[in-house]
């Protein structure tokens, strides 16, 4: 199919397209006419695509783990493993998150309304 057509498609702009194929997320046949022809798995591809990115993965993240994918290979033990590792890293950032907040909940409770102290010195 033409990339006007994967275009409607998928909701992703002929742009999103060309920079998806340069990532080499997305591969196209070219026909005699020089016209990019994108294989009908493409829509299928595209949707694991911005699953993948609502999920907090990363284009570089997406483009190791779709080639297993393209190939057919079984993906669920890859898939868990994927999943399992942005989890965890999902889990140290709300960790981090937290603990920012704390200290920030800490300096605001400690920094008086009016007064010279400030809240931002070390507190060591």
């Amino acid at each position: 199919m033409q990339i006007g057509t994967l275009s409607e498609r998928t909701g992703l702009s002929r742009d999103s397209l060309r920079f998806y194929e340069k990532r080499g997320l997305l591969q196209a046949r070219r026909s005699a006419n020089g016209y990019r022809d994108y294989p009908e798995e493409a829509v299928q591809w595209l949707g694991y695509v911005r699953t993948a990115q609502q999920l907090g993965f990363t284009l570089a993240e997406i483009a190791a783990d779709l080639p297993l994918l393209a190939q057919g290979q079984d993906a669920g033990p890859a898939l868990r493993d994927a999943l399992a590792r942005k989890l965890a890293d999902v889990d140290a950032r709300i960790a981090g998150l937290q603990s920012l907040r704390n200290e920030l909940a800490t300096r605001l409770a400690e920094t008086p309304e009016t007064g010279a102290s400030c809240p931002l010195r070390s507190a060591t």
